[in-house]
């Protein structure tokens, strides 16, 4: 028997979402709450094997809930139930440890599935909810790619060559060897690199240079091309 907890503000959604619960043999509503906080505490009491959550509700909110019974039980299948399908809330609620997030505008069957997932472990988003998030992802993907071209197109060839060998994991004595440089000047390109990028530190320039494609196909020098042998920038104003 999987054992769910209830909560939401609203009587006549608890009832509805009831209805279909107890239309499965194999599910028993345990309790119900009719506010965040209370479902904190029921949730703990009861240790159900999932639990429901609205997302807006008076006091503590379905989102806050999830994140606390998540700390204090992370056992426990917690799935949210919601009239918001807009990607900014199903991105928290997975942040926040939710094993699941339907939508009360579904198909009941859908709420059924979802719970069973959600007890024996696993995971479940609303096939419509899917859809959003796989859209808002690529569409993320798409802007960061453009954004970290559009500031990598501030570097000079030189310094895209040494944020290349930079974002492969080369450390700064590794990146003069390899361009035929002395260190100090790698540092100086390195912290030219960091300003034009905006970056706060080598990881994060490391990760526009991945998300621009710098490293695919990128030909590194084998040996000095701007700077002349002797390990010195020639580069102007470098």
């Amino acid at each position: 028997m999987i054992r769910v907890l209830l909560v939401d503000d609203e009587a006549m959604i608890r009832a509805g979402v009831r209805s279909i619960l107890d239309a499965d043999t194999g599910v028993e509503v345990v309790a119900e709450a009719s506010d965040g906080r209370e479902g904190v505490d029921l949730a703990l009491s009861h240790r159900p094997d999932v639990v429901l959550l609205d997302i807006r509700m008076p006091g503590m909110n379905g989102l806050d809930a999830a994140a606390e019974i998540k700390r204090a039980a992370p056992g426990l299948g917690v799935a949210v139930l919601t009239t918001f399908g807009e990607e900014e809330y199903v991105a928290r609620a997975l942040s926040e440890g939710a094993d699941g997030f339907l939508l009360k505008t579904g198909d009941p069957r859908e709420l059924l599935l979802g719970v069973r997932a959600v007890a024996d472990g696993g995971a479940y988003l609303s096939p419509k909810v899917t859809r959003r998030v796989l859209n808002r992802m690529d569409h993320d993907r798409s802007m960061g790619r453009l954004r970290a071209r559009e500031k990598l197109a501030r570097l000079t060839e030189r310094e895209r060559e040494v944020l290349a060998l930079l974002a492969a994991g080369m450390s700064n004595s590794e990146i003069a060897r390899r361009l035929f440089l002395v260190e100090g000047t790698v540092k100086g390109h390195v912290s030219t690199i960091l300003t034009r990028l905006g970056a706060r530190n080598r990881v994060e320039a490391a990760v526009m240079a991945h998300e621009a494609g710098l490293l695919q196909g990128h030909q590194v020098p084998k040996g000095p091309t701007k700077e002349s042998g002797n390990g010195h920038s020639a580069d102007p104003g470098h």
